[in-house]
């Protein structure tokens, strides 16, 4: 099975305009974002899917594969899909540009799942972690996700779902990780559907999927990550990047 990291990469940002080539410990986070992601040893190919030269001119001085797009696109799987529609490849995984610490653990249990028998039903697949404090299950920037009792997602929304009526009764509620793992023709037939009701409503890509009858496995993980969404993220990623050279020493 041949599997392949998108990277989908703009410069354009409300928060934090041209994040991706601001600097982290000497290198541009997107390429420190490649190379957590190509160390992971998880892949075939790490390729970043870009909207300009500048990126492209970047992303190729350190020697990784780029993809320009063609066209202008509303999301990152959108841009992910005009990169993969020639080329041959059975799983996809979507890296945000900004996630300059990922892990191997959790991208290695979020592949697993398409493999085997059971795993030739998976279209698509995302993180959940669960949520450490109420403050963060309340916030609507912080999506929840609610699943049966095999992990399959039954649904997505900014608000603070499962409803608790009854207290006596505990319950993990768990927050949605936006790490993606398709199959090529799950995420090509995502670009072709209209935005679908619920995802216009909630600003929920994967409501997409949902509500054209497909599932989403949920894998459990307890990876938070250092993103990079602000200037003062990237000075607590600076500062983490160093702890963690402090602790191979």
């Amino acid at each position: 099975m041949k599997k392949m990291a998108f990277i989908p990469a703009r410069l354009g940002s409300i928060r934090f305009p041209g994040k991706l080539l601001a600097d982290l410990a000497g290198k541009p986070v997107l390429i420190r974002t490649c190379e957590s992601t190509m160390q992971t040893g998880l892949f075939d190919d790490v390729v970043v899917v870009c909207d300009g030269p500048e990126i492209e001119s970047v992303v190729r001085e350190y020697g990784y594969t780029v993809i320009r797009s063609r066209k202008e696109h509303e999301s990152g799987s959108d841009r992910i899909a005009e990169a993969v529609e020639n080329l041959d490849v059975d799983v996809i995984l979507n890296v945000q540009g900004d996630e300059p610490f990922t892990r191997r653990e959790p991208l290695s249990d979020l592949l697993d799942v398409f493999e085997g028998a059971e795993g030739a039903a998976v279209q698509v697949a995302s993180l959940m972690r669960v949520f450490s404090d109420e403050a963060s299950r309340l916030d609507p920037n912080n999506v929840k996700v609610v699943v049966d009792l095999n992990f399959n997602s039954l649904l997505f929304s900014r608000a603070p779902i499962p409803y608790v009526r009854d207290h006596t009764k505990k319950l993990s509620v768990y927050k949605h990780i936006g790490v993606y793992a398709f199959r090529k023709k799950a995420l090509m037939d995502f670009t072709n559907w209209p935005v679908s009701p619920l995802e216009a409503l909630e600003k929920i890509e994967c409501l997409r999927y949902l509500e054209h009858g497909i599932q989403l496995k949920m894998v459990l993980t307890d990876f938070t990550g250092v993103g990079v969404d602000t200037p003062e993220d990237l000075i607590l990623a600076n500062k983490y990047y160093q702890e963690l050279q402090d602790g191979l020493k």
